[in-house]
């Protein structure tokens, strides 16, 4: 399988240089570049996080997992009246 790189604004053969034929729209995958995120203070222990590797390593160096809702037996609502308090939030109508 051939593979193709982007030179000078066209997609050519990496070994042979040929130009890539042109198949009709939507068949070409072209690269996604996502932006890194903000830095933010890790909840753990306070470590600057800079990027997304470093994010992916803190939440592995202290057994973390990304917040999904799905995964919380609550689904994301609050119930407990001192942490709502504590943080400005609402305890959720089913809590109440």
């Amino acid at each position: 399988m051939a593979r193709f790189v982007f030179r000078n604004g066209i997609f050519v053969d990496r070994q042979t240089g040929v130009p890539m034929e042109k198949p009709f729209a939507g068949q070409i995958v072209m690269p996604h570049v996502i932006s890194d995120i903000p830095d933010y203070r890790s909840p753990v222990d306070g470590a600057l996080i800079g990027s997304r590797s470093q994010r992916r390593d803190d939440l592995k160096k202290h057994n973390c997992v990304e917040y999904e809702p799905s995964l919380s037996p609550t689904k994301g609502k609050f119930r407990n009246p001192e942490f709502c308090k504590k943080r400005g939030l609402q305890v959720s109508e089913e809590f109440r």
